[in-house]
C-alpha cells in the first residue's frame, strides 16, 4: 500500500495564512520599476518562498502578499545602482536583452 503523494505534505497549509507571531515593520519598495516604488509596506514576515529572497506584507484588503526582497529597502542596494548615481538603471547585460527584445517585437 502506497502512503500519501509527497506533494501533500508541503502544501498542508496555505502560504497566505497568516501567523500569530507576526510582527510589523516599516519597509520601502525601491524597485525603480516597479509601478508602486516609494511606497511605504507594513512588513510581516521575510522568508525565502518560490526560490528566493521575499518580503511579506499586507495589501489595503488585509491579504498577505510578497514581493522579491531584493526590490525593497530590507536588501543592501544593488552597488551598480549606487555607481550609477541615477545616471543609468540598466547595465549593459540589460541593455543587450532589452535591444534583442525590440529588434525581435519589430520583426
Amino acid at each position: 500500500m502506497r502512503g500519501p503523494p509527497c506533494w501533500s505534505a508541503r502544501w498542508s497549509t496555505q502560504s497566505t495564512a497568516g501567523h500569530a507571531e507576526e510582527v510589523s515593520a516599516p519597509v520601502r519598495i525601491t524597485h525603480p520599476f516597479h509601478p508602486q516604488c516609494g511606497q511605504v509596506l507594513e512588513l510581516v514576515e521575510r522568508r525565502h518562498n518560490w526560490g528566493e529572497d521575499r518580503v511579506f506584507y499586507r495589501d489595503h484588503h488585509g491579504h498577505l502578499a510578497s514581493l522579491p526582497a531584493r526590490w525593497t529597502s530590507v536588501a543592501a542596494e544593488d552597488a551598480f545602482v549606487v555607481a550609477a548615481a541615477g545616471r543609468s538603471r540598466l547595465r549593459l547585460a540589460d541593455l543587450v536583452v532589452l535591444a534583442a527584445l525590440v529588434q525581435e517585437l519589430r520583426g
